[in-house]
């Protein structure tokens, strides 16, 4: 890399952004290629103060205008950069002028307005908040289209399709396969799904990432989630997306060619790969991760069975009607999801939760991010209050 390529960060505390701390400071050896102009946290400010020790940026947002005197306490007079708060701190790091690319690792809807903010503003967006696209991909093309931004997708699954993707023309593709693990109650008895506890929902068999995708992967709402997410980002219709069972997590996209030819990005299971391509793109850059032994690993495949995951084709259904109901199935999930960890409902909860919600709303075609958010809002009351 020619030069440093400077970074803003949102979510820097939250696992896709401590994961990129790592490929950063990795890559910052032996001499520094990467500068963080920014961050946005929420309220882990302990990890927070380390970061910033770590990388001096310019600008820090935060949740709460609360904690600003902790903060500025805990830092002392060695900072001197500045610190925001909430909704206006992370539209200014999202449009940072002195930054050449924006890792929005935000979880949930709040991450939508963020993205759409970068790429009207230009900026290439490393996108590992799957909400962006999945409540708000009619909005997301306008602003790639207006604003000359660019989409860099983080999630393994969608780098790898992105990665099969560069150089060909759309005409060649017939169709793409998104991989799922089938999470750790893929052998499960259904029978027993009404009383498995939290402990084994969150015992992921290959990927380490944050409760609620982790849930979401037992639930496949997760893989649901990305059937949109792909919909969006490489314009194919929702017939071309198809989703397989894999229990190794070891291929991660699959792209047929009208010829027949199937195309696969394989590799470990580890974040820091997608992150760092995201951050180094469109260049490659040496990593010290494992390899990808093939000889000792068996490739599986299966598909999805509906019985086991009724929620993926509830979402994937809300994905092609589109308009606010995406955004309703997503709300509906992420409160019931939390509900379930809080052991308020059973498991079998979250997916009877989503159908029921879904099939109560009335969905808005092309609705604008206000309405997207409102219906956000009118979600998550009515998903508090669901019966389990």
């Amino acid at each position: 890399m020619s030069r440093l390529k400077r970074l803003a960060i949102l979510g820097s505390t939250g696992s896709i952004g401590c994961q990129a701390f790592s490929v950063i400071q990795s890559l910052n050896q032996p001499e520094p290629r990467f500068s963080v102009e920014a961050l946005a946290a929420g309220e882990n400010l302990d990890l927070l103060v380390a970061q910033i020790n770590a990388v001096q940026p310019k600008l820090v947002a935060i949740k709460k205008s609360s904690d600003i005197a902790r903060l500025e306490k805990i830092l002392g007079r060695e900072w001197r950069g500045e610190i925001l708060v909430g909704e206006d701190g992370l539209q200014a790091i999202a449009q940072l002028p002195s930054a050449d690319l924006v890792l929005n690792g935000l979880v949930g809807a709040a991450g939508l307005s963020p993205t759409l903010a970068s790429l009207y503003a230009g900026k290439t967006v490393a996108l590992a908040n799957k909400e962006s696209l999945v409540i708000g991909g009619h909005l997301i093309k306008r602003a790639l289209s207006e604003g000359n931004g660019k989409l860099i997708p983080v999630d393994s699954e969608h780098s790898a399709l992105f990665q099969l993707f560069e150089g060909r023309q759309f005409s060649e593709i017939a169709r793409l396969v998104l991989t799922a693990s089938g999470g750790p109650l893929r052998t499960r008895p259904l029978e027993d799904f009404s009383k498995v506890t939290v402990a084994e929902v969150l015992k992921h068999p290959t990927w380490q990432m944050g409760k609620r995708i982790t849930v979401d992967s037992a639930t496949l709402v997760n893989k649901a989630f990305e059937v949109i997410e792909a919909h969006w980002l490489f314009d194919l219709p929702f017939e071309k997306i198809h989703t397989l069972i894999h229990p190794q997590s070891l291929v991660h996209g699959l792209v047929e060619l009208i010829d027949g030819a199937v195309l696969a990005h394989l590799s470990v299971t580890d974040m820091k790969l997608p992150i760092q391509y995201a951050l180094t793109y469109p260049e490659r850059m040496a990593t010290e991760l494992p390899r990808l032994d093939l000889i000792k690993h068996k490739l599986e495949f299966d598909p999805v069975g509906e019985k086991r995951y009724p929620a993926f084709r509830t979402v994937v259904e809300a994905g092609k009607v589109g308009g606010t109901l995406p955004a309703v199935v997503n709300a509906t999930d992420e409160v019931l999801v939390q509900r379930f960890l809080n052991g308020e409902i059973p498991f079998t909860g979250i997916a009877q939760g989503i159908q029921e919600i879904a099939e109560q709303h009335e969905p808005m075609k092309n609705p604008t991010l206000e309405e997207i958010l409102e219906a956000d809002r009118w979600t998550r009351e009515r998903a508090s209050m669901q019966i389990g």
